[in-house]
């Protein structure tokens, strides 16, 4: 067999680290070594991480946790070369340039292309701005340009830009998101070449991996003996749908339960609309009535229900017709949410409501209105998410929250109003064509009262 191909990965948290690479090791694991991963950063976050990985080789331990408790562990070893961050992404780009190169991968959060509604590039963000202006270099656009344009030059053929995240028709907005960048700088030859040498798939991608605490390496070390400075853990569950839309090639994914589709629209509309929105009503709920974990939440009956609420009232209606038993796949994910041996935080999950109001719950809002349902159980999410947010403004939340999309005078304008709700609602950013909507303030209205009274019955704030 001749040289292994390679799919660089930018951003080696533990989510590419218990899925994607878990994949790959699959196939290795059949005796099918023709690919490989070669990854790292293009910020320099997770030094520690990146450094424990090069000290054992890139290989690391996964522990997976069912909802009943049977932990399981593997050594992967898939990632072949760990790449230390250099501001001019050096390490990368040799990578990048080489011909065996097939595919260059990417996990960033909803945030981290700097989209507004209508796919468009919002240039509100300092550290975009400075991308564009070549002055640095730490967004997907400002590295995948500096990467790509290195490979054009050096003649080193087609690469699919393959996205592992959780946005909506993530390779299309993708695409779209990066030849605008492309055409801020200027950069037509590079452009041009983008749209003849590269494939962005959608994919759509699934499994609960919690921040990794000591507590993972002590148990690895316990079960198995070895010593792993990069241990992570995550659920059983695992899911992978992608679009077979390769330019260059790709692992035979297939072989080892990934679903490779036509369309995977179905499938990341469920997962998006139930799953995430979910995830974000458990957190945000969760954590107003005094919780820590998401599986805390889930088992709570009152914040349990709203979930169940939500998805039954609002997002089965909107997306039946569907391929998916769309009843049994609420069922799986509050049976996931519930596992109390992932320990997953609120604070992990409640975080970035910015992007998660009108990324994950504002089309079902939408269709409602539109299909005449009811709107009192949608408008609890959003609810909770202001309960959440006038907390967090007055320093109540016990957590360091996070939001790369919160614009301050968004969040002024509504913490400083006489009518919270109206403002919350008047906020484009959160709520796009449906800003200031009668209906939706109405149910907001109504929502958020259930919000604060079933806050202030817990007695957490």
């Amino acid at each position: 067999m001749g040289q292994a191909l390679t799919q660089l990965h930018l951003g080696l948290g533990s989510f590419h680290r218990a899925h994607q690479a878990l994949y790959m090791q699959f196939l290795h694991d059949k005796g099918d070594t023709s690919w490989e991963i070669a990854g790292g950063n293009i910020r320099p976050d997770m030094a520690e991480l990146i450094e424990a990985m090069q000290s054992q080789g890139g290989q690391y331990m996964l522990e997976t946790v069912t909802p009943q408790g049977e932990r399981e562990y593997k050594q992967i070893s898939s990632i072949k070369r760990v790449i230390s961050w250099d501001a001019e992404l050096a390490g990368l780009t040799t990578v990048a340039v080489e011909p065996t190169t097939r595919i260059i991968s990417f996990t960033v959060t909803e945030a981290g292309y700097y989209l507004d509604t209508s796919d468009r590039l919002d240039q509100s963000y300092p550290d975009l701005v400075s991308d564009i202006k070549g002055e640095t270099c730490c967004t997907l656009y400002g590295a995948l340009a500096r990467l790509l344009e290195a490979r054009r030059k050096a003649e080193a053929g087609p690469v699919t830009l393959m996205n592992c995240d959780n946005l909506r028709s993530n390779g299309d907005r993708f695409a779209k998101g990066f030849k605008q960048f492309l055409e801020l700088q200027g950069k037509s030859e590079l452009l041009a070449w983008v749209e003849q040498n590269t494939s962005a798939p959608n994919a759509m991608v699934d499994r609960i991996t919690p921040r990794p605490t000591p507590a993972v390496a002590e148990r690895v070390k316990a079960a198995t003996g070895i010593e792993c400075k990069a241990a992570l853990m995550g659920e059983k569950f695992l899911q992978w749908v992608i679009e077979d839309h390769f330019i260059a090639g790709r692992p035979a994914w297939e072989e080892v339960g990934v679903e490779m589709v036509e369309d995977v629209m179905p499938y990341e509309e469920a997962k998006i609309r139930i799953l995430n929105a979910t995830h974000s009503c458990i957190a945000w709920g969760g954590t107003l009535a005094g919780f820590n974990y998401i599986h805390e939440g889930t088992l709570d009956e009152e914040v349990c229900k709203f979930a169940y609420d939500y998805v039954t009232q609002n997002v089965i209606p909107c997306l039946t017709p569907c391929p998916l038993p769309l009843d049994n796949y609420r069922d799986v994910v509050l049976d996931r949410f519930s596992n109390p041996n992932i320990q997953d935080t609120n604070a992990r999950v409640a975080m970035d409501g910015y992007s998660k109001v009108p990324g994950f719950i504002l089309p079902t809002i939408r269709e409602s209105i539109e299909k005449g349902l009811d709107l009192s159980a949608v408008a609890m999410l959003p609810a909770f998410y202001l309960s959440f947010l006038l907390r967090e403004q007055q320093g109540l939340i016990p957590y360091k929250y996070e939001d790369q999309l919160m614009d301050p005078q968004s969040v002024k304008r509504i913490v400083e109003s006489d009518d919270p709700v109206a403002a919350f609602v008047a906020e484009p950013l959160l709520f796009d064509d449906l800003a200031g909507n009668e209906q939706v303030t109405a149910a907001m209205r109504e929502a958020y009262a259930r919000s604060e009274a079933f806050t202030a019955k817990r007695g957490a704030f």
